[in-house]
């Protein structure tokens, strides 16, 4: 079994703050907007319950200002990002006590933070598949109702 290493964390709520304002003023360059980024700033639109259209609009906008083009096999990915909001949704349905850096760093530490959470849910065929980048794309494997995601290995 592969042994993840620990996450680095935000050390507070301002700091989480200054990378919420970094991203809906697309300032985030494109080497600092990693998987950490992707999941704490999806984490506060769903706690500020901003919606599926303010994310989605975010990436598009910080995708374009870092120059990367959408194509058919990059750029935003519609399924992965309705997935993800839906499964971070489902998490902090269940972690209402604490401050926004202790919530987000639960979820960093937790297996839905893994690259790989996804394939519980979705074949890596259908997840990487034009269609599912284009629009969503339910999952093949299990639905993203209940329970939580497990250690992938």
């Amino acid at each position: 079994m592969e042994e993840r290493t620990k996450p680095r964390l935000f050390d507070s709520d301002s700091e989480l703050e200054a990378l919420l304002a970094a991203f809906d003023e697309a300032r985030i360059p494109r080497h600092l907007w990693t998987h950490r980024e992707h999941l704490a700033v999806a984490t506060l639109y769903v706690l500020q319950q901003r919606g599926l259209d303010a994310i989605r609009t975010g990436i598009q906008r910080l995708n374009e200002a870092n120059g990367v083009p959408q194509t058919p096999t990059g750029g935003y990915h519609e399924t992965i990002t309705r997935a993800y909001a839906h499964l971070i949704a489902d998490f902090l349905s269940e972690q209402r006590e604490g401050t926004l850096a202790q919530r987000v760093g639960v979820l960093l530490a937790s297996p839905l933070a893994h690259k790989n959470a996804l394939l519980e849910y979705y074949s890596k065929e259908l997840l990487m598949s034009v269609a599912a980048r284009g629009e969503w794309s339910g999952p093949d494997l299990k639905p993203l109702t209940g329970g939580p995601v497990t250690q992938p290995s």
